[in-house]
């Protein structure tokens, strides 16, 4: 006991020394930004990725540029693509009807049949009166859909059927999106952590010619600035820890796994004490060199940690910003029941992140008090080799297609349970994310890859739901089978301000209206909620 549990704290120092540390706060909250020195260090893998935006036309001769009849494009070539969605101008302009998708894989003549888009993608958002959803950069998007590689595409987007007053009109300027995720880690180094194998059974508006003539866009990123005022702060918060060996959870669930040589390196455990003091100056060194993954830590090691991790006072509703951190006191220390083991997480180094489109700035709630499930819809058609990818075109797709200032969610899982950060701030922090419109605030977004709405979810992917909530929601003294009470920032269930009572582990549609998680995720959440809490050891 006494061996394992001096591996476990060998484990707990080097990942405490990767986590953000704020020095003396400040007095008053204040959004964190990057040091110069820590966005321009290290320096950034190849991720190329690209956007190819492509203006929408009439297919009827009875349509008209924002009207209600058809728009689309015909079958073309274009340049390689991955994933696709629907823009348009205004934001809460709803898109009342239906989109359809044909696409070429990529160096064949064959096409594909037609697959729907899914068009509600808004309740996926920011609160209505939040910096980001009020952005003047944020657009109107469907859900976005990934189809493989490809370099031909034809599309159709159909109003909806009218009543005696006639059909709505599509909303105007709409565009098609063709996301390009570009190389990633998985292709550019074999030190990244090796992904599970698949599950063996899933069981889970103008006329024609200005459209034509229209020239497609490339959609690319400025170069982001600080906000006036805002201050620097030390070590950025999506630093994650150093690369080492993990400690096996028990029972295992599908995780990363560790390269061999890392396994074969050396342990030692240095005094806890003597690593906390200097941690404030080490760390500032450490951050910009993030790992690719999180390693998983048994429950010992992780509640070690959980005991060092400084609280967060309520923030000031106005900043947006992360509140002050001051030490926990000595019966705050040993208070940490309940925390489920940390499962291990690829990191947004390790899905290969490209940080320099994303804001810079860290936006922070005060607490998490439930997490709400949703599938990505973007349909099952990848491996678990491929959601790297994915969850590069997600990004680019949140962010220079729709408007927001990072990718929605808090975290996502693959069909293979593999965990992934998700929002960029740091996977131990209260992050406030885009994904429950009118209840982002004290809560996460996990996104499980896929659709789920006639598909059952994998069993991995249900376990890793388990596993993921156990551990943060333990950090926060929340039980899985419990239930929490959250206040609507707004939305079509509830009105802003209303006091709504949610299972601690929600689905998206319990807070607004709409098929996510999809009906048969949804019915395993019962599952996730006493395998959580039996995780956390209640």
């Amino acid at each position: 006991m006494r061996a394992s549990l001096a591996s476990s704290i060998a484990v707990t120092c080097a990942a405490v020394l990767a986590l953000p540390v704020s020095s003396a706060a400040p007095a008053a909250a204040e959004v964190l930004v990057q040091p110069p020195a820590a966005s321009a260090l290290p320096p950034a893998p190849d991720l190329p990725g690209s956007t190819q935006s492509l203006p929408l036309g009439p297919l009827g001769p009875s349509s008209r540029a924002g009207g209600s009849g058809d728009q689309g494009l015909p079958r073309r070539d274009v340049k390689p693509f991955s994933l696709v969605g629907v823009v348009w101008d205004d934001p809460r302009a709803p898109l009342h009807g239906t989109v359809q998708v044909r696409t070429r894989a990529t160096g064949t003549d064959t096409w594909s049949e037609w697959q729907d888009v899914e068009t509600h993608n808004d309740e996926h958002g920011a609160d209505p009166d939040s910096a980001e959803g009020t952005s003047r950069a944020l657009r109107g998007s469907t859900a976005p859909l990934w189809v493989g590689d490809s370099d031909g595409v034809e599309i159709r987007v159909r109003a909806e059927a009218g009543g005696t007053g006639g059909a709505p009109p599509l909303p105007a300027g709409l565009r098609l999106e063709l996301v390009d995720p570009g190389d990633g880690p998985e292709t550019q180094t074999d030190t990244e952590p090796v992904l599970e194998t698949e599950p063996g059974t899933d069981t889970g508006t103008e006329v024609e010619q200005v459209a034509e003539a229209a020239p497609p866009q490339t959609r690319t990123a400025p170069a982001p600035a600080a906000p006036a005022g805002a201050t620097a702060a030390v070590a950025p918060a999506d630093a994650t820890s150093a690369a080492v060996a993990p400690e096996a959870p028990l029972p295992p669930a599908p995780a990363a796994t560790v390269p061999a040589a890392t396994l074969a390196a050396p342990l030692t455990a240095p005094p806890l004490s003597g690593l906390l003091a200097g941690l404030g100056a080490i760390n500032a060194q450490l951050t910009p060199y993030v790992a690719p993954w999180l390693p998983a830590l048994s429950k010992e090691a992780t509640e070690a940690i959980a005991s060092y991790l400084p609280p967060f006072l309520p923030r000031t509703p106005a900043s947006g910003a992360e509140a002050q951190e001051p030490a926990k006191t000595p019966v705050q220390a040993a208070a940490a029941p309940y925390v489920g083991p940390r499962p291990a997480i690829v990191t947004r180094k390790g899905w290969g992140a490209d940080e320099s489109i994303r804001e810079k700035t860290f936006v922070y709630t005060n607490t998490i008090k439930a997490a709400f499930v949703h599938h990505s819809a973007t349909g099952n058609n990848y491996t678990c080799a491929q959601a790297p990818s994915v969850l590069r075109s997600i990004y680019r797709y949140h962010v220079l297609s729709s408007g927001w200032r990072d990718f929605g969610y808090n975290f996502a899982i693959d069909k293979c349970g593999n965990i992934y950060e998700g929002r960029a701030g740091g996977v131990d922090k209260p992050v406030l994310g885009a994904h429950t419109l009118g209840f982002n605030t004290s809560t996460m977004g996990i996104a499980v890859l896929g659709t789920f709405s006639t598909t059952a979810p994998p069993a991995a992917s249900v376990t890793a739901v388990a596993r993921l909530t156990a551990w943060k929601l333990g950090l926060h003294g929340i039980n899985p089978k419990g239930s929490v009470t959250l206040t609507s920032g707004g939305g079509n269930l509830y009105a802003k301000g209303t006091k709504v009572k949610f299972n601690a582990i929600a689905g998206h549609r319990d807070g607004f209206a709409t098929d996510c998680p999809g009906s048969l995720l949804y019915g395993k959440l019962g599952t996730a909620r006493t395998s959580a809490a039996s995780y956390q050891g209640r």
